[in-house]
């Protein structure tokens, strides 16, 4: 079993090499362009930012004062729920009242989508009354707290003819009182340098030319589709339009979760993926290098235990401890540069200190089983229950509305993840 250990270890150490020139691109990008050129004679074009609103967030208030006051000379707000008793709507009201530019719309779902998803349904039709002078739209998550300048800098690199779509995408603070927020937040990281690489938009902070939608056929998809921002990638592709990564539009969530909400919203994300994800299968490929192979070699070190084969012992040890650590300093690094970024918005982030690395330490190897197990269940998932819509998966265009129910505050829906 020595020379299995030794293969085991050549290929894991070859596999975190190639994390390592991964990760590395996605830095060398955020130090090129992290800082856009925001210049104010630009001539920019008129734009709508898109909430589809479901529930109350606890981030919902600080979230449409922030989309309320963005650096950008001509823009309105649309906001869709999908019923008049959704808890929200008083707040939307009150922020309405409040402020007086730019406009605010609020309107409501006008039929319950039977083929899609609420969100989707509700971009369709907030699309489909746009004011037709509107170039872009921008779409952003009841939970993200955007910055001044996070519209203007999604919309100025559009203007290139190639370019259909910019996105930014949410980084995770490493705090709270749960297990879960810290799986998340290492997940995520894996997730965001993967999104970068395979050309990936997120919904939560994402803009578009108003005729590339039409001109890609975008509506039809999404009349069908089950979440909007993963097939993006896929449908552009085909006319030829690209997806453009914005890195000061990457957004801090300070939002806190139990790893039970966690492991639901991984495994929603991952569903996501499996039916629209256009390289799904080097989704799986990674993660068996970077999941199955260091948790083979914890098996392997049970087995040689039981043998009392002392070198291959200490070489499967030695292999998974470097691993894990290995995989904790490129995590700390990523963060730092994404904190950077994160920073030029305003944004205060507190450092990371010596009880954090040892919780992330901790939360690496759980990070891995989670991504596992969330992973292999979302293989035979075909039933979604989504902040109380149950939703019928049968393939990626061919879905079906099970439940419907009007948004029920509970304590549960508070700690809930988008």
């Amino acid at each position: 079993m020595e020379s299995l250990a030794n293969l085991l270890s050549r290929t894991l150490f070859t596999w975190f090499v190639t994390l390592v020139l991964f990760s590395g691109i996605f830095i060398a990008y955020l130090r090129l362009f992290s800082q856009p050129k925001t210049i104010e004679q630009i001539n920019l074009p008129k734009a709508t930012v898109i909430l589809s609103l479901r529930g109350l967030n606890p981030f919902l208030e600080k979230c449409l004062r922030a989309i309320a006051q963005q650096n950008y000379p001509h823009y309105n707000i649309k906001i869709i729920l999908d019923s008049l008793e959704d808890p929200a709507i008083n707040l939307v009201n009150q922020i309405r009242s409040d402020i007086a530019t730019p406009p605010i719309e609020l309107s409501v779902l006008t039929e319950i989508p039977a083929n899609c998803s609420l969100k989707c349904a509700s971009l369709v039709q907030a699309i489909s009354t746009l004011d037709p002078d509107c170039a872009v739209v921008a779409f952003v998550d009841a939970d993200v707290v955007v910055h001044p300048n996070w519209l203007r800098d999604l919309v100025i690199p559009l203007a290139p003819p190639e370019i259909g779509v910019t996105t930014g995408n949410r980084w995770y603070l490493p705090t709270g009182e749960y297990w879960g927020s810290w799986v998340r937040y290492l997940w995520n990281i894996s997730a965001v340098v993967q999104m970068f690489l395979y050309g990936i938009a997120w919904g939560g902070s994402l803009a578009m030319k108003t005729d590339v939608i039409y001109r890609t056929g975008l509506l039809e998809k999404w009349s069908q589709a089950y979440v909007e921002d993963i097939p993006l990638r896929g449908i552009l592709g085909k006319h030829k339009f690209k997806v453009k990564f914005v890195p000061s539009a990457l957004i801090l969530n300070r939002q806190d979760s139990t790893l039970p909400r966690v492991i639901e919203s991984l495994q929603r994300k991952l569903l996501a993926s499996r039916l629209y994800h256009p390289f799904w299968l080097l989704v799986i490929y990674d993660a068996f290098f970077t999941v199955v192979l260091p948790n083979f070699c914890l098996l392997l070190i049970i087995i040689a235990l039981i043998r009392l084969e002392l070198n291959t012992i200490a070489t499967l040890i030695t292999t998974y401890c470097l691993y894990i650590f290995g995989l904790l300093l490129l995590a700390l690094t990523l963060d730092r540069e994404a904190r950077r970024v994160i920073r030029t918005g305003g944004e205060p982030i507190p450092k990371i200190n010596l009880p954090t690395v040892i919780k992330m330490l901790i939360a690496t190897p759980l990070t891995q089983w989670v991504h596992i197990w969330t992973l292999l269940t979302s293989l035979r998932i075909r039933v979604v229950q989504w902040q109380g819509v149950i939703y019928r998966i049968y393939r990626p265009w061919k879905i079906r509305v099970l439940h419907y129910a009007p948004f029920q505050s509970t304590e549960s829906h508070q700690r809930n993840i988008s």
